[in-house]
């Protein structure tokens, strides 16, 4: 069992929010479906194809799930939704010239009794937040990422990179989307956070860690996290899902 709460907003400077968010408890094998979604591309196309990979994402996993179904499993089904969701949304660029470019950034995650299935396609990410600290679950298809890899800068600096926001993986753009799948254990208590990087750019970790942990009532927990990025300027749309494992 989980609970799950979800937030998204448009932020202080962007005049539309692109990000888009689904999350879906009641599935007829009794999993819990979640994606956060950061889409780019044009005053319209971000927001139609983040909409679109949320929408469909979860539709096509759903078409595939069994109660019976371990990590790997969901892993595989959680790529096969990925790949529908990247045609679907090339589908639909290919019909209007001003949606060309559209694409989104994709981070799902699909519940198993032990713990989380996650997936990621771009720089959304997924936090696993537990009594002894935080970590992050993905890794980042962008190309701060791969600097950080070389060791050219570090963790922090990319933080502050200019050319953070250059991811090297989309769905959209991409004609076959590549995502990275990570089998997450969780135990009774644990959380997971599911975020784009509206947030990851004005809050720590150590932040977010303070908060889901410390911060008061689990409920109110991302409108805090919303407030903290607000509080910094929030110069792009900020969401969030964050799930408890019972």
């Amino acid at each position: 069992m989980m609970n799950v709460w979800g937030m998204t907003d448009v932020g202080l400077v962007r005049k539309e929010n692109q990000d888009a968010y689904m999350v879906k408890t009641e599935t007829g094998t009794g999993q819990t479906i979640c994606v956060v979604c950061d889409g780019m591309g044009g005053t319209a196309g971000g927001k139609l194809a983040s909409r679109i990979a949320v929408e469909t994402f979860t539709l096509e996993l759903e078409k595939v799930l069994t109660a019976d179904m371990g990590p790997q499993q969901l892993r595989e089904a959680s790529s096969y939704a990925v790949s529908l969701a990247n045609q679907a949304i090339r589908e639909a660029a290919a019909q209007t010239e001003e949606y060309q470019n559209m694409g989104t950034t994709l981070v799902s995650a699909v519940s198993y009794d032990g713990g989380m299935v996650v997936t990621n396609v771009g720089d959304s990410r997924a936090y696993h937040i537990t009594e002894s600290g935080i970590s992050r679950v993905t890794k980042d298809h962008s190309l701060v990422e791969r600097m950080v890899d070389r060791g050219d800068i570090t963790a922090e600096e990319a933080r502050r990179h200019p050319n953070r926001n250059l991811i090297t993986r989309a769905l959209g753009p991409d004609a076959d989307a590549q995502c990275d799948g990570y089998i997450c254990p969780m135990a009774a208590g644990d959380y997971l956070l599911l975020c784009t990087d509206g947030l990851v750019d004005t809050v720590s970790d150590q932040e977010m860690l303070f908060e889901v942990l410390h911060g008061g009532d689990p409920a109110g927990c991302l409108d805090r996290l919303l407030e903290i990025s607000k509080s910094r300027g929030a110069s792009d749309n900020v969401t969030a899902v964050l799930l408890k494992k019972l």
